[in-house]
């Protein structure tokens, strides 16, 4: 039993908060047992299972070995505002190579909950893979790890320069598709191809201009009311059932 916020194991779980530490030591912290659960569903490496006193145990851990802490040790580690007395250490994970079809690629978002949200709705469409840009926010973060709700440990989510990427891309026969407003068709009006990409950008200047012209297709969602735009993982989500539709 862990009870002092001054203990090693304790510090250095703290400093998992930060990307340089978590780049550091190749691991990262979750919490809560739907995530912590998903990883170890999912094969991920799971280096330490932390449990705070007084929780019972789940039944899917069999026999690993846990670390207990107590209360107020385990409140220093975990964002939450009701935490659920379990966290883990997981290793983090090389995406595997594998045939893929349909891609998803961000430029530069940096909203950890938008992140995390294209990532779920990602998986829920049946994407085969994520493609985050320089200057996107890190896939690592806390709070992108619990908006995925687990969707981080089901598919390869890589990280590419863009600009050397998406011309590797098109060599491998995909279309890309940009969303963006300006001079882009109406997402409907497109036939999908067997193999696409699609580019989403940054929540408040779009996708950098660059990446624009490297695109094949711009596409845009209609706005029928006096909205500007629409959040990004909303517009993202538009996107992706309509290409999923269309794929089955």
């Amino acid at each position: 039993m862990i009870t002092s916020v001054q203990n090693s194991k304790v510090k250095e779980w703290n400093k998992l908060k930060k990307k340089k530490d978590r780049e550091r030591t190749n691991s990262f912290l979750v919490e809560g047992n739907h995530l912590v659960q998903e990883a170890y569903d999912s094969n991920w490496n799971i280096k330490e299972i932390i449990i705070e006193e007084g929780t019972v145990l789940p039944s899917w851990l069999g026999n690993k070995d846990v670390t207990y802490v107590s209360d107020h040790v385990f409140k220093s580690i975990t964002d939450t505002k009701t935490p659920q007395g379990i966290a883990a250490v997981v290793e983090m994970k090389e995406p595997s190579q594998q045939e893929l079809n349909r891609i998803v690629i961000l430029d530069t978002v940096q909203d950890p909950g938008n992140l995390g949200t294209i990532i779920r709705t990602a998986d829920a469409a049946g994407f085969d893979a994520i493609i985050l840009g320089d200057g996107t926010v890190d896939l690592y973060n806390e709070k992108v790890i619990r908006s995925t709700q687990g969707s981080v440990f089901h598919l390869p989510i890589f990280q590419k320069n863009l600009h050397n990427e998406i011309p590797s891309l098109k060599e491998r026969a995909f279309q890309v598709w940009a969303s963006t407003l300006e001079g882009a068709k109406a997402y409907t009006n497109l036939p999908i191809p067997d193999k696409v990409a699609l580019i989403v950008g940054n929540e408040g200047s779009g996708i950098q201009p660059s990446i624009i012209d490297l695109a094949d297709e711009k596409v845009h969602i209609p706005i029928y009311g006096q909205a500007e735009s629409l959040n990004v993982s909303v517009a993202t989500g538009i996107l992706l059932y309509h290409i999923a539709n269309q794929k089955k």
